[in-house]
């Protein structure tokens, strides 16, 4: 391969700003030349095409399976033929996935979203690439330091000593050093199949408590299949709504979806970056951005936000072990006061572990069972203080194994909470302890059913 333009240096080239010309050549040596919609970065060596339709290009492909692609540089102008040879096509699996993806944004930008379909990625070996002169302009010197903010960003995750920080701290980098200021963690409830939203950033709605399905959307699928999925434009296919509705659809729930929190994302995002969290072989979470502006996030970012995305991962599991190992034992309790007003009404739904509030829907799942407890444990015992570990092995709960991140769930707990704005909160007091601080009498109600 040219070594002074490596495959690396053309990625500007493969996002599908400008048509990628493919040029083919049948058994009987007939060439032919038509425009591919996706020319897509798979390594330093290998690229994959969309094979949509099997069309002359694909029947060429099987026969003879070399071809040249002719790419062009979006800012610079500057043009480039790859030599490919043909070596196979995927039908399922991240790469697949991915291409999928980014397919569907460009078929909604150009009007063909119901005849674009991708039915596999062909995968090819680049073989050549050979620069062709021309005249070109400068590339652009105010492009954004990625490994700067990178760095930056690391540094702020080392300092942080528990959960809700490090989520804090890594959003707010994200905006201050890479001008993304849509973003948005999710972690993983792998026995449920979904995700939930633990922080936001620049929505009008925090969305904290917010669920989405694995396997569904951009988000989903990027949990899935644990590989960055990309779109450059708005893409329907992919939109929030759409996927929570036909999930909660398909699983009978379509008369629930007024007691679900609503989802923060944008109403029409142009460009989605959602990039698995994964630790030690787990799936963790979701990081996931987003912009009303196409083209927002490149294969640059996508580097980028992938290493964020380690560093949080890696962060959250050392936090994590932190907050569950202590030893320490929650502080007696010398009595709580008896606290003024009326009480407030809390009923439980055991069949799903919902929380109301009174009329005001709270929380449900592993969080709605943990805030149950405690509240039992305060009514009957007088408990106001509390660990991270006692909880995990507290045989009322029946918490999940330790792959479940008992941490964020009382994060996500926390701030729901604060966002009620009302007469119960949880305050850290310590590495893997809090307070449940209660300011009104409070009526347990156990309901049936839901």
């Amino acid at each position: 391969m040219n070594s002074r333009f490596c495959l690396e240096h053309l990625r500007p080239c493969l996002e599908g700003e400008i048509p990628t010309a493919l040029a083919t050549c049948g058994a009987d040596g007939t060439p032919n030349v038509t425009y591919v919609s996706q020319v897509h970065y798979v390594d330093h060596e290998h690229v994959a095409l969309t094979f949509q339709f099997f069309n002359k290009t694909r029947e060429n492909i099987l026969a003879n399976p070399q071809a040249t692609a002719y790419v062009i540089h979006p800012e610079t102008g500057a043009r480039f033929r790859l030599a490919l040879l043909y070596r196979r096509t995927e039908t399922e699996g991240p790469l697949f996935e991915s291409m999928k993806a980014k397919l569907a944004g460009l078929a909604s930008q150009t009007g063909m979203a119901g005849v674009f379909k991708l039915q596999g990625s062909d995968v090819y070996q680049v073989l050549d690439v050979e620069h062709v002169p021309g005249r070109e302009l400068p590339p652009s010197r105010f492009s954004r330091n990625r490994l700067a903010g990178l760095r930056r960003l690391s540094a702020r995750v080392a300092a942080c000593t528990d959960l809700a920080t490090l989520l804090e701290q890594a959003l707010e980098s994200l905006e201050r050093d890479f001008d993304i200021r849509h973003a948005m963690v999710l972690f993983a409830d792998s026995h449920a199949r979904k995700l939930y939203t633990v922080a936001t950033r620049g929505y009008a709605q925090s969305g904290i408590g917010s669920e989405f399905p694995i396997g569904r959307g951009i988000i989903g699928v990027a949990a899935e299949v644990r590989t960055p999925i990309r779109i450059l434009f708005m893409a329907s296919e992919y939109a929030y709504s759409q996927a929570i509705r036909e999930h909660m659809a398909e699983a009978g729930m379509a008369d629930k979806l007024e007691t679900e929190i609503p989802f923060p994302g944008l109403p029409s995002p142009h460009s989605q970056l959602a990039v698995p969290i994964v630790a030690a072989g787990r799936l963790l979470g979701v990081l996931h951005v987003e912009s009303p502006e196409p083209h927002r996030f490149s294969y640059d970012d996508e580097d980028a936000l992938v290493s964020v995305a380690t560093l949080l991962g890696e962060a959250t599991l050392s936090l994590q072990a932190a907050a569950e190992c202590s030893a320490d034992e929650a502080r007696s309790d010398a009595g709580t006061p008896p606290v003024p007003g009326a009480a407030l009404a809390v009923k439980y739904y055991a069949a799903n572990h919902s929380v109301f509030l009174g009329e005001d829907y709270l929380i449900k799942g592993v969080a709605g069972a943990i805030f149950w407890r405690l509240l039992q444990l305060h009514e009957e015992e007088g408990r106001t203080e509390f660990t991270n570990r006692e909880l995990r092995l507290d045989p009322a709960l029946k918490l999940p194994d330790i792959d479940d991140n008992l941490e964020a769930r009382l994060i996500l707990l926390q701030r729901r909470l604060a966002e009620r704005q009302g007469f119960i909160a949880i305050a850290k007091t310590g590495r893997g302890r809090f307070r449940l601080q209660v300011k009104r009498p409070l009526l347990r109600q156990e309901m049936p059913g839901r």
